[in-house]
């Protein structure tokens, strides 16, 4: 069943559940589950620690940061969404409308940093549920986080596909003064039509790209993120959404190919056979021609990327592409030496 702004059609238990619940025709003709029943709900936890270390070779950062858990953005492929296993929820409509915020997470951070075995390393903001999806606006978690991390000069990469991001433009080019900020903008489709059903909640791509431009305008460096590059469904715009993000000042460009691990692959399919019934065979078949012959293939080294003729031609094109367009520099280099620890309980100048 559709519900409007929401990705998933089904909220299936996650391979974690500890309780079932089958329904059955007991003849009192209830009406079915409403929208109301998946409305969006925030619980505030209060995390023990904020710093996940990253220990994947496929991943060029070392350490992340997830202020929430869950996100409204909906995108049917995010890889994140088996997470919502571990608490009991599912992968599906609970993952979009079950969400956790972190609400101490500047407090805990400031506390791990100041550790005086901590040393500073790139870390990525956003790398699991989005930084800046809608319940920012009211919780500003990130901000706070942000807040945290320029007091003590410490380097961030941030990934998003919103544009409360614009909120903290003043706050990023203070970071990006010191070389300390990159922002990956994640752009997977330049259609809105396409865009409505795989990323209900998420921003435009006209308002993605505004705000790259934003961001490339106070000096801090943009990604143009093409992630994930689905077969048959968005691949053909490789080329033009690479040309767009540079044309609005990204320097540097990334893809990532569909990823379906768990209970993703089965949302998936459902997303496939609602909107494209057409093209769903072939489209599966594709994935699989580039995970070895199953919907999805975890190995290091070719999780990010896939493997067989139809990922190496995306390969190619890639690395045609990049190259004419000039987006084909190096990974940002941070600068960890202006990393520095500020007096306890000092206020920032951005803070209020």
């Amino acid at each position: 069943m559709l519900r409007k702004g929401r990705g998933a059609g089904s909220n299936e238990a996650g391979r974690f559940e500890t309780r079932a619940v089958d329904k059955v025709d007991d003849g009192w003709d209830l009406a079915p589950e409403s929208e109301a029943s998946f409305q969006t709900i925030v619980s505030p936890v209060q995390a023990k620690s904020i710093l996940t270390r990253n220990d994947s070779p496929d991943i060029g950062f070392d350490q992340t940061i997830n202020p929430y858990q869950g996100c409204e953005h909906g995108c049917i492929y995010c890889y994140a969404r088996p997470n919502h296993g571990y608490l009991n929820l599912s992968a599906g409509l609970d993952f979009e409308t079950r969400l956790f915020a972190k609400v101490n997470a500047a407090e805990v951070l400031d506390a791990e940093l100041r550790r005086r075995s901590y040393q500073p390393v790139f870390t990525m903001l956003g790398a699991s549920t989005d930084c800046y999806q809608p319940i920012e606006k009211t919780y500003r978690i990130t901000r706070q986080i942000l807040e945290v991390l320029a007091r003590f000069r410490h380097p961030v990469g941030i990934i998003t596909k919103g544009t409360l991001i614009e909120r903290d433009l003043e706050l990023l080019a203070d970071l990006a003064r010191d070389r300390l900020v990159t922002v990956g903008i994640t752009l997977t489709t330049l259609e809105s039509g396409l865009k409505r059903t795989l990323e209900p909640r998420a921003a435009s791509p006209a308002a993605r790209l505004k705000v790259m431009r934003q961001l490339a305008d106070i000096g801090v460096p943009v990604r143009v993120m093409f992630s994930p590059i689905i077969p048959f469904v968005n691949d053909a715009e490789l080329e033009a959404v690479l040309e767009a993000g540079r044309d609005h000042g990204a320097t540097s460009a990334s893809y990532v190919l569909l990823r379906l691990p768990h209970e993703v692959k089965d949302l998936f399919r459902g997303w496939l056979d609602t909107h494209l019934p057409l093209k769903a065979a072939h489209v599966m078949s594709l994935v699989q021609q580039m995970r070895g012959g199953r919907d999805y293939d975890a190995s290091f080294g070719t999780r990010m990327k896939g493997e067989g003729a139809f990922a190496e031609l995306i390969r190619q094109r890639y690395r045609l592409a990049t190259r004419r367009l000039g987006l084909d520099r190096p990974r940002f280099e941070p600068d960890s030496s202006r990393f520095r620890v500020p007096p306890a309980g000092g206020q920032g100048q951005f803070e209020f």
